[in-house]
Protein backbone atom coordinates (compact mmCIF):
# COMPACT_ATOMS: atom_id res chain seq x y z
CA UNK A 1 0.00 0.00 0.00
CA UNK A 2 1.52 3.65 -0.67
CA UNK A 3 -1.52 6.10 -1.13
CA UNK A 4 0.88 8.84 0.09
CA UNK A 5 4.54 8.38 0.04
CA UNK A 6 7.47 6.06 1.34
CA UNK A 7 8.46 6.76 5.56
CA UNK A 8 11.58 5.39 6.55
CA UNK A 9 11.60 4.98 10.84
CA UNK A 10 15.01 4.79 11.76
CA UNK A 11 15.22 3.77 15.93
CA UNK A 12 17.10 0.99 17.36
CA UNK A 13 13.90 -0.25 19.42
CA UNK A 14 12.22 -2.92 17.38
CA UNK A 15 8.86 -2.56 19.10
CA UNK A 16 8.74 0.73 18.45
CA UNK A 17 9.65 0.41 14.86
CA UNK A 18 7.01 -1.89 14.51
CA UNK A 19 4.26 -0.19 16.44
CA UNK A 20 4.89 3.17 14.02
CA UNK A 21 5.26 1.26 10.99
CA UNK A 22 1.96 -0.66 11.37
CA UNK A 23 0.10 2.11 12.15
CA UNK A 24 1.43 4.09 9.20
CA UNK A 25 0.49 1.39 6.86
CA UNK A 26 -3.34 1.37 8.12
CA UNK A 27 -2.83 4.78 7.22
CA UNK A 28 -1.69 4.15 3.83
CA UNK A 29 1.97 4.68 3.82
CA UNK A 30 4.60 2.50 2.71
CA UNK A 31 6.91 1.77 5.33
CA UNK A 32 10.87 0.99 5.70
CA UNK A 33 12.93 0.65 9.01
CA UNK A 34 16.23 0.55 9.83
CA UNK A 35 17.73 0.38 13.69
CA UNK A 36 21.27 2.14 13.17
CA UNK A 37 22.61 4.66 11.26
CA UNK A 38 24.20 2.73 8.93
CA UNK A 39 21.63 0.61 8.14
CA UNK A 40 19.54 3.92 7.62
CA UNK A 41 22.51 4.68 4.64
CA UNK A 42 21.75 1.48 3.21
CA UNK A 43 18.10 2.13 2.94
CA UNK A 44 18.90 5.46 1.36
CA UNK A 45 20.69 3.34 -0.95
CA UNK A 46 17.42 1.79 -2.74
CA UNK A 47 14.94 4.36 -1.33
CA UNK A 48 13.79 7.34 -1.44
CA UNK A 49 11.61 8.05 1.46
CA UNK A 50 9.24 11.68 1.44
CA UNK A 51 10.01 11.63 5.04
CA UNK A 52 12.19 10.46 7.61
CA UNK A 53 11.24 9.44 11.49
CA UNK A 54 14.85 9.99 13.14
CA UNK A 55 15.17 8.74 16.78
CA UNK A 56 18.48 10.77 18.12
CA UNK A 57 19.65 8.49 20.43
CA UNK A 58 21.21 5.69 18.03
CA UNK A 59 23.87 3.08 19.14
CA UNK A 60 26.07 3.49 16.28
CA UNK A 61 25.83 7.34 15.28
CA UNK A 62 25.08 10.70 16.72
CA UNK A 63 21.04 11.53 15.38
CA UNK A 64 22.18 15.22 15.19
CA UNK A 65 25.05 13.95 12.50
CA UNK A 66 22.72 12.19 10.47
CA UNK A 67 19.93 15.00 10.18
CA UNK A 68 22.72 16.79 8.79
CA UNK A 69 23.32 14.20 6.49
CA UNK A 70 20.04 13.38 5.56
CA UNK A 71 19.65 17.59 4.77
CA UNK A 72 22.89 17.54 2.35
CA UNK A 73 21.61 14.94 0.52
CA UNK A 74 17.83 14.73 0.49
CA UNK A 75 15.16 16.70 0.39
CA UNK A 76 13.25 14.55 2.58
CA UNK A 77 10.93 15.60 5.60
CA UNK A 78 12.60 14.74 9.09
CA UNK A 79 10.97 13.98 12.07
CA UNK A 80 13.30 13.43 15.49
CA UNK A 81 12.28 11.54 17.89
CA UNK A 82 13.81 12.45 21.26
CA UNK A 83 13.44 11.32 24.79
CA UNK A 84 14.33 14.20 26.22
CA UNK A 85 11.76 17.38 27.11
CA UNK A 86 15.00 19.68 27.11
CA UNK A 87 14.26 22.50 24.43
CA UNK A 88 18.15 22.40 23.73
CA UNK A 89 17.36 19.27 21.70
CA UNK A 90 14.74 20.70 19.86
CA UNK A 91 16.18 23.96 18.97
CA UNK A 92 19.37 22.05 17.94
CA UNK A 93 17.46 19.65 15.44
CA UNK A 94 15.29 22.29 14.19
CA UNK A 95 18.85 24.74 13.50
CA UNK A 96 20.35 21.18 11.61
CA UNK A 97 17.48 21.45 9.16
CA UNK A 98 14.49 19.12 10.67
CA UNK A 99 11.24 20.06 9.92
CA UNK A 100 9.40 19.07 13.67
CA UNK A 101 10.25 16.74 16.53
CA UNK A 102 8.74 14.60 19.01
CA UNK A 103 8.51 13.64 22.29
CA UNK A 104 8.42 9.93 23.61
CA UNK A 105 6.23 8.80 25.16
CA UNK A 106 3.85 9.81 22.11
CA UNK A 107 0.26 9.70 21.45
CA UNK A 108 -0.15 7.71 17.64
CA UNK A 109 -2.76 10.46 16.86
CA UNK A 110 -0.31 13.42 17.10
CA UNK A 111 2.46 11.38 14.87
CA UNK A 112 0.06 11.08 12.56
CA UNK A 113 -0.80 14.76 12.56
CA UNK A 114 2.82 15.84 12.53
CA UNK A 115 3.69 13.32 9.70
CA UNK A 116 0.63 14.56 7.61
CA UNK A 117 2.02 17.83 8.06
CA UNK A 118 5.79 17.40 7.33
CA UNK A 119 4.54 15.13 3.94
CA UNK A 120 2.14 18.59 2.69
CA UNK A 121 5.21 20.77 3.05
CA UNK A 122 7.64 18.04 0.88
CA UNK A 123 4.91 17.49 -1.58
CA UNK A 124 4.78 21.38 -1.66
CA UNK A 125 1.12 21.36 -1.21
CA UNK A 126 1.89 24.27 1.12
CA UNK A 127 3.77 27.01 -0.88
CA UNK A 128 4.79 30.42 0.74
CA UNK A 129 2.49 33.06 -0.77
CA UNK A 130 3.98 34.32 -4.06
CA UNK A 131 3.42 37.83 -5.90
CA UNK A 132 3.37 37.73 -9.91
CA UNK A 133 6.39 38.15 -10.68
CA UNK A 134 8.88 35.49 -10.11
CA UNK A 135 12.51 37.80 -8.71
CA UNK A 136 12.15 40.05 -5.82
CA UNK A 137 14.63 42.57 -5.28
CA UNK A 138 15.07 44.34 -1.82
CA UNK A 139 18.22 46.00 -0.07
CA UNK A 140 21.33 44.44 -1.28
CA UNK A 141 19.78 41.06 -2.19
CA UNK A 142 18.00 39.08 -4.93
CA UNK A 143 15.39 36.65 -4.15
CA UNK A 144 14.24 33.95 -7.36
CA UNK A 145 11.34 32.50 -5.93
CA UNK A 146 10.33 30.38 -8.71
CA UNK A 147 14.57 28.88 -8.57
CA UNK A 148 14.24 29.56 -5.01
CA UNK A 149 17.80 30.91 -4.63
CA UNK A 150 19.31 33.78 -2.82
CA UNK A 151 22.00 35.61 -4.13
CA UNK A 152 23.39 39.01 -3.81
CA UNK A 153 23.19 42.07 -6.23
CA UNK A 154 27.08 40.86 -7.72
CA UNK A 155 25.15 37.51 -8.48
CA UNK A 156 26.85 35.57 -4.91
CA UNK A 157 24.35 32.77 -4.51
CA UNK A 158 23.78 32.17 -0.41
CA UNK A 159 23.14 28.68 0.87
CA UNK A 160 19.97 29.23 2.22
CA UNK A 161 17.66 25.86 4.10
CA UNK A 162 14.06 25.54 2.46
CA UNK A 163 12.44 26.65 5.96
CA UNK A 164 15.03 29.50 5.50
CA UNK A 165 13.74 30.46 1.99
CA UNK A 166 10.07 30.41 2.93
CA UNK A 167 10.96 32.52 5.78
CA UNK A 168 12.32 35.22 3.76
CA UNK A 169 9.00 34.66 0.88
CA UNK A 170 6.64 34.80 3.48
CA UNK A 171 8.46 38.34 4.45
CA UNK A 172 9.23 39.45 1.05
CA UNK A 173 5.19 38.75 -0.06
CA UNK A 174 4.30 41.07 2.37
CA UNK A 175 7.11 43.44 3.15
CA UNK A 176 6.22 46.84 5.77
CA UNK A 177 3.27 44.75 7.02
CA UNK A 178 3.98 43.08 10.64
CA UNK A 179 3.57 39.31 10.65
CA UNK A 180 2.72 37.44 13.75
CA UNK A 181 4.90 34.44 14.98
CA UNK A 182 1.82 32.42 14.71
CA UNK A 183 1.22 32.97 11.07
CA UNK A 184 5.07 32.32 10.42
CA UNK A 185 5.18 29.05 12.05
CA UNK A 186 1.67 27.75 10.02
CA UNK A 187 2.90 28.80 7.01
CA UNK A 188 7.02 27.79 7.62
CA UNK A 189 6.60 24.92 9.61
CA UNK A 190 2.32 24.00 9.46
CA UNK A 191 1.75 24.05 13.12
CA UNK A 192 0.40 26.81 15.74
CA UNK A 193 2.80 28.36 17.54
CA UNK A 194 2.94 28.39 21.33
CA UNK A 195 4.34 30.94 23.78
CA UNK A 196 7.52 28.49 24.37
CA UNK A 197 8.28 27.84 21.16
CA UNK A 198 10.97 29.02 19.57
CA UNK A 199 11.31 27.92 16.49
CA UNK A 200 10.59 30.89 15.01
CA UNK A 201 13.11 33.47 16.87
CA UNK A 202 15.76 30.36 15.71
CA UNK A 203 14.91 30.39 12.25
CA UNK A 204 15.04 34.51 11.99
CA UNK A 205 18.06 34.63 13.74
CA UNK A 206 19.71 32.30 11.16
CA UNK A 207 18.51 34.07 8.05
CA UNK A 208 19.83 37.35 9.65
CA UNK A 209 22.85 35.81 10.18
CA UNK A 210 22.81 34.65 6.22
CA UNK A 211 21.90 38.32 5.33
CA UNK A 212 24.63 40.38 7.64
CA UNK A 213 21.34 41.87 9.16
CA UNK A 214 21.63 43.05 13.30
CA UNK A 215 18.46 42.15 15.84
CA UNK A 216 19.98 45.46 17.10
CA UNK A 217 20.08 47.70 14.63
CA UNK A 218 18.01 45.86 12.07
CA UNK A 219 18.11 47.27 8.23
CA UNK A 220 16.14 43.97 7.22
CA UNK A 221 14.44 42.08 9.30
CA UNK A 222 12.77 43.98 12.51
CA UNK A 223 11.38 42.45 15.67
CA UNK A 224 8.24 44.18 16.54
CA UNK A 225 8.59 43.27 20.61
CA UNK A 226 5.12 41.53 21.44
CA UNK A 227 3.87 41.10 17.65
CA UNK A 228 6.27 39.42 15.25
CA UNK A 229 8.66 40.62 12.32
CA UNK A 230 8.49 42.52 9.18
CA UNK A 231 10.23 42.83 6.16
CA UNK A 232 12.30 46.74 6.59
CA UNK A 233 13.45 47.80 2.81
CA UNK A 234 10.31 47.95 0.40
CA UNK A 235 10.49 45.16 -2.61
CA UNK A 236 10.46 45.56 -6.31
CA UNK A 237 9.11 42.18 -8.16
CA UNK A 238 10.27 41.57 -11.63
CA UNK A 239 9.73 38.60 -14.03
CA UNK A 240 14.23 38.28 -14.81
CA UNK A 241 16.85 39.72 -13.43
CA UNK A 242 17.49 43.44 -14.80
Amino acid sequence: MNRFGTILIVDDDPRMCRLVARYLHREGYSVRTAGSGSEMRRVLVEEDPQLVILDLMLPDEDGFELARFLRAQSAAGIIMLTGKTDTVDKVVGLEIGADDYITKPFDERELLARVRSVMRRVSGHRNPPEPGNSVAYFGDWVLDIEGQELRTRTGMIIDITNHEFRLLSILVAHCHRVLTRDAILDSVFDREWSPDDRSIDVLVGKLRKKLGDNARQPRLIKTIRGAGYKLIPSVRFADSDG
